[in-house]
């Protein structure tokens, strides 16, 4: 698992036509918000090994991003064979990210 986010970004229809349980993540390297819930996502992330992560720096101009309504960050979006089921902006806490890690996939 990725601790960056990637500056280059997947196109809208790769990330539609993904198989199985994946969640993109939209933040920046340097968002104190974003690196202060990663633990809490690692956490969560840790019972639900099947799951594509997928890190995306988000921001002005990108598109990836304004195509899912990112406006905060971070913003997890969880998805299910390539359809969106869940988001998440700004999570508190690895029981909120876990309970949408479940509607996804089974946990480990």
């Amino acid at each position: 698992m990725t601790s960056e986010y990637k500056t280059e970004q997947p196109e809208r229809s790769e990330i539609d036509a993904l198989s199985g349980p994946a969640v993109v993540e939209f933040g920046t390297n340097w968002c104190g918000i974003c690196k202060a819930a990663q633990p809490n996502i690692t956490e969560a992330f840790a019972k639900y090994p099947n799951v594509r992560r997928i890190k995306v720096e988000d921001g002005s101009g990108r598109p990836l991003g304004r195509s899912f309504n990112v406006r905060l960050w971070p913003t997890l979006v969880f998805m299910r064979d390539g359809k969106q089921v869940a988001k998440l902006v700004r999570p508190e806490d690895s029981q909120s990210i876990a309970d949408a890690l479940a509607l996804i996939d089974a946990p480990a």
